[in-house]
């Protein structure tokens, strides 16, 4: 890639040139439209050199830039392509420039949640068109995981100002549990993603512990541009999600040691996606395996280990053990009373 800008234009511009077979073009013609387009688009009034020109259309036919414009000099005197067809902006995508290309292309589309990358939309589409083209449209090579109807992700983008620029928010929040919604004059500090959902972290005017905000229970957002801002002068993300699986943090709980059997179906899978950075293996058995976790007992680890059904039982701590216990009873309970209950007419 050229090394600045105006290395650019002046590739750009000889370009044009060699291009036009409907005139003749000399060196000292090639220089001094080079300088038109460096005043033009530049305001550079001091001209380019001979030599500087003559480097230009070396570099262009060599592989450094991966040009190889065939530039010859007709009857000495006169530059041109040699191919009639030829110019740098139409040079083919290598296989591995194409495909880094496609995955760059997948990963600036999961921001579109944020407005403030708008301005990269159109680009992003014409990057997409032509890497697609190129590709005669085969399919993406990365496909990641998103959810389209979650709620509140119209919200990511005030949020994310509202930390740059440092400003209190009034939130009007409902949980899940309460009957009724409530106002906070929130001050954000950070926004996090755990299984698709977000949430905005920061501290309530008054309030001296760390909250987290799901967005999908956000009922509206306005500025409070009366109230001073209160920084996150000391919390780092990385330190407060140390010793937690998921978002819910427990400020003064300490983590306890959590000691797991995994059955020999699951273990693989909780082996290469460990459920938590301090997951150890401390015994294997031609049953399973016994792993140990260190992080503190919130809802999140909870539903991980629920979402293993039979395949992974709580050894310790007992009080963890008894909660899943009493979650899984309740669960067949459910299912017994449903077959228990009389069947509903099909409504359709």
């Amino acid at each position: 890639m050229p090394a600045n800008r105006n290395a650019l234009v002046r590739y750009k511009t000889l370009d044009a040139c060699l291009r036009n077979r409907q005139r003749n073009w000399t060196l000292d013609d090639l220089i001094g439209k080079v300088s038109e387009a460096l005043y033009e688009y530049e305001g550079l009034d001091k001209g380019i050199s001979r030599r500087t020109v003559q480097a230009d259309l070396q570099m262009m036919r060599s592989d450094k830039l991966g040009y190889f414009a065939p530039i010859v000099v007709i009857a000495k005197k006169y530059y041109t392509y040699e191919d009639p067809a030829y110019s740098i902006t139409n040079i083919p995508l290598s296989d591995g420039n194409l495909s880094r290309m496609n995955e760059a292309v997948e990963v600036l589309k999961q921001f579109k949640g944020f407005s403030h990358f708008t301005a990269l939309n159109e680009v992003v589409q014409k990057l997409e068109d032509h890497v697609y083209s190129t590709a005669r449209k085969s399919a993406p090579v990365i496909d990641f995981e998103k959810n389209e109807s979650l709620k509140g992700l119209h919200y990511l983008e005030e949020l994310y100002q509202a930390v740059v620029q440092q400003r209190v928010l009034l939130i009007d929040y409902q949980s899940f549990s309460a009957r009724l919604p409530q106002t906070y004059t929130f001050h954000v500090w950070w926004l996090k993603e755990f299984k698709n959902r977000w949430f905005a972290v920061g501290v309530c005017t008054g309030k001296r512990y760390t909250m987290n905000l799901a967005l999908d229970r956000m009922l509206s957002i306005t500025a409070a541009p009366d109230l001073d801002y209160i920084a996150n002068d000391n919390l780092d993300p990385d330190v407060y999600y140390r010793d937690v699986i998921g978002v819910s943090v427990s400020e003064g709980m300490r983590p306890v040691k959590v000691r797991l059997f995994v059955s020999q179906l699951h273990a693989p899978y909780v082996e290469t996606k460990p459920l938590h950075h301090s997951q150890q293996v401390v015994e294997r058995t031609p049953e399973g395996i016994f792993i140990q976790l260190t992080v503190q007992h919130n809802f999140e680890l909870e539903k991980e280990i629920l979402g293993f059904g039979e395949g992974v039982q709580v050894l310790e701590p007992e009080r963890l053990r008894r909660v899943i216990v009493n979650r899984l009873k309740a669960g067949m309970d459910a299912y017994l009373a449903a077959e228990a209950a009389p069947s509903v007419p099909d409504q359709s």
